[in-house]
């Protein structure tokens, strides 16, 4: 490891503090698109350990393991000083009555979650009911992380002058087509960090999904107005990492899988890419 650590030097201004930190967060795509074993997931921790910030559940995926093993990965990533998300699946609790959210956040809280992913797209609720959401959770003693797309359902956005907050809107037919409001998903993702969510979970979906088509103007206008360390984006490959990491620095906070933690500190350290010579050579001494 020490061999590792030679190339290995943030500049003074640029340097991450100890965890938990509050900007430069990596968070961990956990079991979804592959089965992790409890063996990968504490090598992972293990060896990168100190670059994991958070471990997130996604897909519902914890919902399909034994109590039994999902606690004991949550406390594997505790020792690790790894907070665990649930993942977008909130939204399949909503539609099974009024008490099921609050049974779901006292459940989280027993099993030792540290954080509730709302997917706000998913849970096609009205604003003040998202809001109430919001609140429940903190009052839980867990932190809300609410989830927005760039694009909205049709039915979801306010018309004319009935767009100011808590103003009558007649409910209208769900509509199938999707519109972009980049406005709406700030105004949205601004009350909802006043009702006292943690973080913005920015999707990848329309956004940054592809390096190539990157939206950059909408980016920058909702770190703008959110802030840096209050938004966190989902980084769909390396390539979408590496532009995050050039265009905001090491402070930007990002969602990644599991496979590209080692390249994203790789970026943040010392802005090099997975092809550079250090990097190769640091991925020998690890593995």
């Amino acid at each position: 490891m020490s061999l590792y650590y030679r190339w290995k030097s943030f500049e003074e201004d640029e340097d991450r503090p100890e965890k938990p930190r509050r900007f430069g967060v990596t968070e961990m795509r956990g079991p979804n698109h592959t089965l992790l074993t409890q063996n990968v997931l504490q090598e992972i921790f293990e060896s990168m350990g100190q670059f994991v910030d958070g471990l997130k559940f996604s897909g519902g995926s914890h919902s399909l393991m034994p109590k039994s093993f999902l606690k004991q990965v949550i406390d594997m990533a505790h020792q690790h000083d790894v907070y665990v998300s649930t993942g977008d699946w909130a939204e399949h609790m909503t539609r099974k009555g009024p008490s099921a959210f609050k049974d779901y956040v006292e459940e989280c809280k027993q099993m030792g979650f540290d954080a509730i992913e709302l997917n706000v797209p998913s849970l096609e609720v009205p604003e003040d009911t998202l809001l109430r959401y919001v609140r429940l959770i903190n009052s839980g003693g867990l932190k809300a992380k609410p989830q927005f797309a760039v694009k909205f359902n049709k039915s979801d956005i306010p018309t004319g002058g009935n767009r100011a907050f808590g103003a009558y809107v007649p409910p209208l037919p769900r509509s199938t087509e999707l519109v972009e409001d980049v406005d709406l998903l700030i105004r949205r993702a601004e009350r909802c960090l006043e009702a006292g969510a943690d973080m913005i979970m920015i999707d990848a979906d329309d956004l940054c999904k592809h390096a190539d088509s990157v939206r950059a103007d909408v980016i920058a206008k909702v770190i703008g107005r959110l802030g840096l360390e209050k938004t966190m984006f989902e980084a769909s490959n390396a390539r979408a990492s590496e532009w995050f990491v050039k265009q905001y620095g090491p402070r930007v906070n990002l969602f990644v899988d599991h496979s590209q933690v080692m390249d994203l500190e790789c970026l943040r350290g010392r802005n090099l890419g997975k092809n550079h010579t250090s990097v190769l050579g640091s991925s020998y001494f690890l593995f």
